[in-house]
This record gives C-alpha cells, structure tokens and sequence, in this order.
C-alpha cells in the first residue's frame, strides 16, 4: 500500500516537477537534427523554461532548415560531430543536462560498415562521457534501443556497447556527473521510419514487401518518448536504464492498418533483424523494478555506493524470470489504435 501511495504522489506531482527540472538550465541534444532531437527540443521550448538549448550535430542544412523552422531566442547550433572529443569538449561548457541521442541506426546498412558504427556509436558515446565529465555536467542520458538487448546484429552490439560505457561511468566522475539510459521500441511518425516506407511504397508501386506475417515490435509516440526522458533525468541517481511498459503490434497487423489494399510481398527476414524484440531480459528482471509505467534496471554492479532508496521506495520487483518481449507482451495495439496514434503523431 505504501508504495502506490507513493506512486500516486509521484504521479500527482510529476507534471509540476517536470516543468520546472528544465527551467534556466542549459541544456544539450546531440543528434539534435534527427527524429526525436528535433522533436524534443520543440516539446522543450514549448512546455519548459530554460536558459539555452544547445542542439549539436553534423549535418550543416538540417540544423539551417532547423533554425529557420524554430525561431526562438534560447536555440543555438553547433556544428559537429560526436567522434570528435575536442569539438564535445567546445560545446559542453556550461551545459547542465545533456540528452545523447546521437548514432547511425540504419541495421543492413551497419552491417556492412562496421567501423562506422563503433566510431558514431560506441567511441562516440565515450567521447560524450569524457566531455560530460570534464565540464562538469549534471545530467547525462543516453537515448537507447530494444536491439540492444540480445543483439544479433551490429547496431544493437554497439547501443549494449554505450549502455554500458554510461553505467559504468558513474564510478569515473569525480564532479558527482550522473549517466543512466533509457531504452525503448520503435517511434510513430519518426524520420524513414516504416510507415513512411510503406506509404512510399505502395503509391509507387501498389504492393509492399513484408519480412515475416508474424513479426512483432515495441511502439510508442514521439510524446511518450518525451516523457520516458523526462521521468528520467527528474529520477536518476546514475547507473539506471529506463524501459517504458509499452504496447506490441504484429507486423502484419500494421501493414493492414497503414495499406489495407497494397499486395503484400514476404521477403524473408533481412540481415541482422529478428523476428521479435527484447526490452528487458530476464537476467536483467534480476535488478528492475515496475515504477508506474515504467522499468527501472538498477546496475547489478556499483562501486559508487548507492543504494538507489527512492526507487526501492516508489517501485515494486517484478516476479522472477520476468522478460518484457513484443510476442509475450500483454498489451496489443489494435489496427484502430494504430490508426489513431498516426493521426495525432502526423498532424
């Protein structure tokens, strides 16, 4: 009982508290030009106060399309790349919070680029710590993925690669510089994402190509994203990965939904990709904890001494050998659901 009491005072007070976490801090998003960057940054500026939001990335035009689009006097670009620890160094001084959402993702295309993964993805990520900490950021989070649990194929080995550099480097930060993660599915409405390639698709050609019928995969919208990075710079003490409680959807339910009369096409599954995804391992289970809606994953190993109280307090354990995986998954989204969810993440 106590612990919903808990929760349900979290739960009363965390829209207040969340506006005001943000408020007069300097703020960084790297990859601040891709899907959720762009998108944060606008939920930032609308819905919270801060003192300047630093959006760092590589590409010159987007970040040109991106100043024209958000005229706003607290946005500021700065060019660069996450492989690059000097450039990271330049641009975290004086920042507060950082969102690290910077990678390449594309997964036949990393297959056959393995060496650019690491660099963006894994040295990246480390180089993201080590400018965090010498310029003594407060908050640190890295923007994860479901193929980082069990992967079998490139892009999910490196995101296992940056969650553990970010869990780890909380026992390396002298100036108190807290790292933790959040982890998550496939986003509604995110850039080349596959209802983008299947409407492309089929008004070209009239029929679309399908991996596997029975395929499932994690969903969420662009906002629950927001909040799920919310919940967790507001709760972190460092060493977290954050899993939000989110639906499954059969792929070929989601083919219906968005192309109900394109001729479907079964191509087998594609280098690197599987037939259902992992966003929390019964080994993992071990160490987590349902808070509201979300997983917390408590590291299984700390040298920093904490005992993570407030999560304990708010949280419950799950039963043991729990996984959280898109075909055992107990919530479904349902193709009017789907409908519906590309509507308000389109509009």
């Amino acid at each position: 009982m106590t612990n919903i009491v808990i929760y349900i005072i979290i739960k009363q007070t965390c829209c207040v508290i969340n506006f005001i976490m943000f408020n007069n801090k300097t703020i960084l998003i790297t990859g601040g030009t891709g899907s959720f960057g762009k998108n944060f940054a606008k939920f930032l500026l609308k819905n919270h106060q801060p003192k300047k939001l630093i959006i760092f990335s590589r590409d010159e035009f987007k970040q040109f399309k991106m100043a024209e689009e958000m005229e706003d006097a607290r946005l500021r670009f700065f060019l660069g790349d996450v492989r690059d620890l000097p450039r990271l160094e330049r641009s975290f001084a004086g920042v507060d919070i950082v969102i690290h959402a910077a990678a390449l993702k594309q997964v036949p295309t990393l297959e056959y680029n393995p060496t650019e993964a690491i660099k963006t993805n894994v040295i990246g990520s480390q180089n993201v710590i080590e400018a965090a900490i010498n310029n003594k950021a407060r908050k640190v989070l890295l923007v994860s993925s479901d193929k980082a649990v069990h992967p079998i194929n490139l892009y999910g080995a490196t995101k296992l690669c940056a969650e553990k550099l970010f869990v780890a480097a909380n026992s390396y930060s002298p100036h108190a510089t807290l790292f933790s993660a959040v982890r998550y599915g496939n986003v509604i409405g995110s850039r080349g994402s596959i209802i983008e390639t299947l409407t492309a698709s089929h008004k070209a050609t009239g029929k679309v190509k399908i991996t596997h019928p029975d395929m499932t995969r994690f969903w969420l919208t662009l906002d629950q994203s927001f909040e799920l990075v919310t919940f967790a710079v507001k709760n972190m003490e460092g060493g977290e990965i954050f899993v939000p409680k989110i639906p499954s959807m059969k792929l070929k339910d989601l083919f219906d939904a968005i192309v109900p009369a394109a001729k479907k096409e079964i191509i087998g599954l594609r280098p690197g990709e599987k037939m259902h995804e992992i966003l929390l391992t019964e080994n993992e289970s071990k160490n987590a904890l349902l808070v509201g809606s979300y997983f917390v994953i408590l590291p299984e190993i700390t040298s920093t001494g904490n005992t993570y109280k407030k999560h304990h307090r708010a949280g419950k354990k799950l039963k043991k050998d729990y996984k959280f995986a898109s075909d055992t998954n107990t919530a479904w989204l349902t193709k009017k659901n789907f409908k519906d969810k590309i509507k308000i993440n389109l509009l």
